[in-house]
């Protein structure tokens, strides 16, 4: 996500949840389009060496969402300052945690039916 108009969209009408070290706001968009995922990481994180090292880890664990859902999904990331001292493992729980608390409540889109988690319970009925 690059332009200002899509984070504030994203970040004023998606779903959002929010944990010790992050924020994240989800918004479901038209099938076809790519998924997308932005960062906001302020200087309260820290200094700019701290900021890139979450915005790394972030974009690493955020990644992992892109492959699940390549379509139809716009997230946000806000990185709250208690990620600076956040180990990778806490950082992944609270992400993980975070969206699967936001991805219920993507109530009406089309999204909901496509999700992965769908398609297992299908194939083991």
């Amino acid at each position: 996500m690059r332009t200002s108009a899509a984070f504030s969209h994203t970040v004023r009408s998606g779903v959002r949840n929010g944990r010790r070290n992050v924020v994240l706001y989800v918004v479901s968009t038209a099938s076809g389009e790519p998924s997308q995922v932005g960062f906001i990481v302020s200087k309260a994180v820290g200094n700019a060496v701290t900021r890139n090292l979450v915005k790394r880890r972030l974009r690493e664990i955020a990644a992992e969402t892109v492959r699940r859902h390549p379509c139809g999904l716009n997230v946000v990331v806000r990185a709250l300052p208690p990620a600076a001292a956040a180990t990778w493992g806490e950082l992944v729980n609270d992400y993980h945690k975070a969206f699967s608390k936001v991805a219920p409540r993507l109530a009406g889109s089309q999204w909901n039916s496509r999700r992965p988690d769908n398609d297992a319970a299908v194939d083991k009925a």
